[in-house]
């Protein structure tokens, strides 16, 4: 029986590096997602397809069924990667494979992957779903990371995310700002590998308890702000805050030191999206500075 799987992207509006450690964040899941088709077969294959947002393919791999090992790919490095995801996932569940005597899976992306935006935390809620087992397991046993990107793969709504004790709490919340038209999301043509930026962040020497609870502070303020005015107070709250802790100027001083709005970092500080306040004159500015991508709050949300 073919069955089709979607999840949503995600973006992390507060938290970044913090929320690894137990600070509370605030994200959006985000209109883009990746959906998962797998239709049975009887090749013995598990034949993996992965198209992009224009429908053309930039992954492909052939993985022997009875054990996972990739028999042809266009990427092996990517194809190791997939296996050991498969892998996990079979681990989970044993009776994974034994649905069909092969499988044809097809994703699909509805975002560019530079975007930043979840190419695999989507992957990886749409293959639990499929593999009937647990997200953030999955997640955590093959890659690490705090998992924040999983609940918004899973949540329609905007989130507080935290853990607590090992364990993920999720919390739907109504973020829904008056001010919200003034909120852009702005790509800075550049991907950001985040494995490389978390063990960065571990290297430092900082008090951590004292981090978390701001980060959590600011968190919470973000969440119930009334005025962009006030928004913007914390967003350059939160900006001093992890440019002492990673010892990184903030994006806006590095980048924008003339722009009107502010600006903050979103995710592992350097590249995909920051947020930007700002008006009708905000998308030209970052179109004159070769910022092509500049998505308004409301299109980018769910």
């Amino acid at each position: 029986m073919e069955k089709e799987f979607y999840s949503n992207g995600k973006l992390l509006l507060s938290g970044e590096y913090a929320i690894l450690d137990g600070a509370l964040g605030l994200a959006i899941p985000t209109s883009y997602g990746q959906s998962f088709h797998v239709t049975p077969t009887t090749s013995g294959f598990l034949e993996w397809t992965s198209l992009d947002e224009n429908d053309k393919i930039w992954f492909s791999a052939k993985f022997d069924l009875a054990n996972l090992k990739v028999v042809s790919t266009s990427d092996e490095a990517m194809a190791k990667t997939l296996a050991t995801l498969l892998l996990e996932a079979n681990a989970q569940n044993p009776l994974l494979l034994t649905d069909g005597d092969g499988f044809q899976i097809e994703t699909h992306l509805t975002f560019p992957k530079s975007w930043g935006l979840g190419t695999s935390s989507t992957l990886i809620n749409n293959l639990a779903q499929w593999a009937r087992v647990d997200a953030y397991q999955l997640l955590w046993n093959a890659f690490g990371g705090s998992g924040y990107d999983i609940a918004c793969a899973q949540h329609n709504s905007p989130i507080t995310y935290q853990i607590k004790d090992g364990v993920p709490n999720v919390e739907e919340i109504n973020f829904n700002p008056i001010f919200k038209d003034s909120l852009f999301f702005v790509h800075l043509n550049q991907k950001q590998n985040s494995k490389e930026a978390i063990a960065k962040y571990r290297e430092q020497q900082f008090d951590k308890p004292q981090l978390i609870k701001s980060i959590s502070s600011i968190t919470q303020k973000m969440k119930n702000a009334p005025t962009l005015a006030g928004f913007e107070g914390l967003m350059e709250e939160h900006e001093a805050l992890l440019s002492n802790v990673l010892n990184i100027e903030p994006v806006k001083q590095r980048l924008f030191p003339d722009y009107f709005g502010m600006v903050k970092s979103l995710g592992a500080w350097g590249g995909d999206f920051v947020l930007a306040t700002g008006d009708e004159k905000t998308i030209s500015y970052f179109k004159h500075k070769g910022y092509e991508t500049v998505i308004p709050f409301s299109k980018m949300m769910l």
